[in-house]
């Protein structure tokens, strides 16, 4: 069995990113393969079957020894790609290794010369919506086995899930595992590469993952809009009342969410958040692009990690029924729509959020108007079990030798459905999430772009674990 040199790992997985993975992303990014929630008719539009294209065509760039795919598709479910690679050099070991291709929409204030289908590569960052989430996790998955099959290195057997509907909140995910069940069998390890990092400058390890529920609250007073002084005084504002009905679920002061919302949060949740607060000080805060300077005392910057990862939060994401200032006339509108997203504890169980917020909402309507809530995603968050001394030592190397630092341990403000799925799934597997959305690096929102070094380091990383595993080291 012959001994990985990381030197020509680098060189060799550097060269793939280079070419071809530079020039695959930058067509994938062209291809507005926006989520089902986000585009209905994304089965009529064909993005979704461009992008499945480009992606599985690309496979064949990669030499890579016992490999076929399959694009599964079903009863007009969104197509995910399935890739099977036989364990190489007599590795051991069973691994799963996830990632998506579908995105979330366009959104407003692009960059001049920027824009989400047009990639932009500036200051070794490819800029457009979706590379980074999460369109490299094929391409660092197959480059990653490639490394090491070019050194005669052994891994174990891996299987490959690349599914089209994760910002949808993967609803056909669940099916597909299930077809597939026989065919991944039981992983010793997931790895999944749709993480948050917080730095360019070592491998970040996600232990949680909050949960979702999101939905579209309206409030109606009219059946028309009518003259705003003729009704004022006798008919509500419809915006009015929406905000009366939010202050049943959020402080408008301090926006706290209402106890129902919150958990009991583990011991290991503060001493974990005053370490991520050590290493990235300053950057917990100012990697957003705030629209002042943003005043804050630095012996609060652990508890507002707590409060990113652990604490609820809410968010109106959208809105409806008005029109654009420059012509709106003096009318008294009829409804207020509002698309509401909460993130919730990785603890918190989605199902009685849901309906609690679908009744907190609704109740009580004020005389003459009605109030819907009509939840549309719903997703449990997740958080980690303690990582076996093998496998923190290998994440350990492989930071120390592909970054020059030891990796770092963080909760994760957004969700990824997947992870509590196969929790349940697999109790006695390991999970492996991490990713390269870092600093404003923006996903979801206007110039997301990706650090493409940090995407070759971490692929780097993906293998070395991978040959850690290959070579008994979980088992000894």
């Amino acid at each position: 069995m012959s001994t990985l040199s990381p030197s020509d790992l680098t060189q060799y997985i550097g060269s793939l990113w280079r070419a071809p993975i530079l020039g695959l992303l930058k067509h994938y990014t062209k291809i507005p393969n926006k989520s089902p929630v986000f585009d209905p008719e994304w089965k009529e539009n064909g993005h979704m079957d461009d992008a499945v294209r480009l992606l599985t065509d690309s496979i064949r760039s990669f030499d890579i020894v016992g490999l076929r795919y399959d694009v599964l598709e079903v009863d007009g479910r969104t197509p995910l790609i399935f890739i099977e690679v036989e364990a190489y050099k007599s590795g051991t070991g069973n691994v799963l290794l996830y990632g998506h291709f579908d995105k979330q929409p366009e959104f407003t204030g692009w960059h001049e010369g920027k824009g989400p289908w047009t990639p932009v590569l500036e200051d070794g960052r490819l800029y457009g919506r979706g590379a980074g989430d999460d369109g490299y996790a094929i391409f660092s998955c197959l480059s990653a086995l490639a490394g090491l099959q070019e050194q005669g290195c052994a891994h174990p057997r891996c299987t490959i899930v690349i599914e089209g509907c994760e910002e949808s909140g993967s609803p056909d995910l669940p099916f597909y595992m299930q077809v597939l069940s026989p065919r991944i069998q039981v992983p010793d390890v997931v790895f999944c590469l749709d993480a948050e990092c917080g730095n360019y400058d070592q491998l970040w390890l996600t232990t949680s993952l909050r949960g979702m529920v999101s939905g579209t609250l309206r409030v109606e007073v009219l059946k028309e809009g009518v003259h705003s002084g003729a009704a004022g005084g006798i008919v509500p504002s419809s915006f009015r009342v929406l905000r009366d009905v939010l202050e049943r679920i959020e402080n408008s002061g301090d926006g706290d969410l209402v106890d129902s919302l919150h958990v009991s949060i583990p011991d290991w949740v503060d001493t974990q958040s005053n370490e991520v607060a050590a290493v990235l000080g300053d950057t917990i805060v100012q990697r957003y692009p705030w629209a002042s300077p943003k005043h804050y005392d630095h012996a609060d910057l652990a508890s507002m990690v707590t409060a990113n990862t652990w604490y609820p939060c809410f968010e109106v994401v959208g809105l409806g029924g008005a029109p654009e200032p420059q012509v709106a006339g003096n009318t008294l509108r009829p409804n207020t729509d509002a698309k509401l997203v909460f993130r919730l504890p990785p603890a918190a169980n989605h199902a009685r959020v849901q309906s609690f917020v679908k009744k907190e909402l609704e109740r009580d309507p004020p005389n003459g108007t009605k109030i819907t809530f009509d939840c549309d995603v719903g997703e449990s968050g997740w958080f980690s079990k303690p990582v076996q001394s093998w496998l923190d030592t290998a994440l350990n190397e492989a930071s120390e030798l592909y970054f020059g630092q030891p990796y770092k341990r963080m909760g994760t403000g957004g969700t990824i459905p997947f992870m509590k799925m196969l929790a349940d799934q697999f109790p006695a597997c390991q999970f492996v999430v991490t990713g390269v959305m870092g600093p404003h690096s923006n996903a979801h929102g206007p110039n997301e772009f990706l650090d493409l070094e940090t995407a070759e380091r971490v692929t780097c990383c993906v293998a070395h674990v991978l040959h850690s595993m290959g070579s008994g080291d979980h088992i000894n």
